[in-house]
């Protein structure tokens, strides 16, 4: 099963459908082992709350399959690493990822998209996550 880190605004992108929202049906199918850590569902609750997300319904069933750990792996404040990126706060999603051997790093935004990689850890948009996925899953 791939491990993968999800930023926030994949996350909170996968409330409106699309392609973030196949990734997360990926996670709740099982195909996907999400990696966590306290900093990262703080930043999903907050943001999710900032944009008014109305479907509580989707929102509480998230929530609680973080809580159940369903299909995730979780680290609650993983070791800050010496990390150069231009946004700081993108930090904690490559610290999630080194700290819980995570392959993908599937992000939107483009500091971390103009990465590529951290070390072994990929960092691909939505769309090319879901391209080698179907790679990966074709062979």
């Amino acid at each position: 099963m791939l491990k993968v880190v999800i930023d926030t605004n994949v996350f909170v992108s996968s409330f409106y459908g699309g392609k973030p929202r196949k990734i997360i049906d990926l996670w709740k199918k099982g195909e996907l082992t999400v990696g966590l850590s306290n900093p990262i569902i703080e930043e999903y609750i907050f943001v999710l709350k900032r944009f008014g997300q109305k479907d509580v319904k989707n929102l509480k069933e998230l929530l609680s399959l973080f809580k159940l750990t369903y299909n995730s792996l979780y680290i609650a404040n993983p070791p800050h690493l010496n990390i150069e990126i231009e946004d700081e706060d993108d930090k904690k999603f490559i610290e999630c990822a080194v700290a819980l051997n995570c392959e993908y790093i599937i992000s939107g935004d483009k500091h971390l998209l103009n990465l590529k990689n951290y070390y072994e850890i990929k960092i691909l948009s939505p769309n090319e996550f879901l391209d080698l996925y179907q790679q990966i899953k074709n062979i």
